[in-house]
């Protein structure tokens, strides 16, 4: 761990956004650019995270400077290709991905996923195609480029707050959900993406350590989750 090379946490406020200052010194990501955010609402969730390191500092306790360091270095130089990777998550969304209808999993599948794939068509005007069993089946093109044209009108902080959510619940329609989620829909939202790891646990028992990791991607999620909130703020 690094030693606290600090005393004083403050929020400034330049031409490029709000970024956090360390006895006036401007925080830089890890790539060297300036860490200015949009909104002072995340300004002020970065600065409580260097507020709250002791003696040393912790990386690990920093995830928001974390994130946005990556939206700074990588997602703002190429949105496209983000945007485009989270198509692919499209195409295999586990919603979509239903069990044999004669299998008991399916009937739990067809009433937690259903309604919220139901409700995602109609607010986003797309038709999603549901696949029982695991062979391929593609998406309507149409479909895909409506999705496409929805991820690109977002800012490069959102656009890495969906893609960090996306890549956690293996699901798209999660993810982009969850922007007009409150957050205890949004742990519902995550709960379902988790349906079959729970149906896994209640038929074979809990294993320790397969809860504590899917435990940290819930955080994660959730935190994801937060992080747009802050920049919608």
């Amino acid at each position: 761990m690094i030693r606290r090379f600090y005393t004083d946490v403050t929020l400034g406020q330049g031409p490029d956004g709000w970024q956090v200052l360390l006895d006036g010194r401007g925080v830089k990501t890890v790539g060297g650019a300036a860490q200015a955010v949009p909104t002072a609402a995340l300004g002020e969730a970065l600065a409580a995270e260097w507020r709250r390191q002791g003696e040393h500092i912790d990386p690990a306790s920093l995830p928001l400077r974390d994130l946005t360091d990556y939206v700074i270095d990588v997602v703002a130089r190429d949105p496209a290709t983000i945007a485009d990777g989270l198509i692919s998550y499209a195409e295999t969304d586990t919603l979509c991905y239903r069990a044999n209808p004669d299998e008991p999993l399916h009937a739990r599948q067809l009433a937690v996923w259903e309604p919220l794939l139901s409700a995602f068509e109609a607010s986003h005007g797309v038709r999603l195609v549901r696949v029982n069993g695991i062979l391929h089946r593609r998406q309507p093109p149409e479909t895909l480029e409506r999705l496409r044209r929805r991820l690109q009108t977002f800012d490069p902080f959102t656009l890495a707050g969906v893609e960090t959510m996306t890549t956690l619940a293996a699901s798209l329609v999660t993810a982009l959900a969850a922007l007009d989620a409150r957050e205890d829909d949004a742990r519902a939202l995550w709960q379902a993406a988790c349906l079959e790891e729970e149906w896994q646990a209640e038929l074979w028992g809990r294993e320790e350590e397969a809860e504590e990791r899917r435990a940290l991607r819930e955080t994660a999620f959730l935190r994801a989750c937060g992080f747009v909130r802050l920049v919608q703020a």
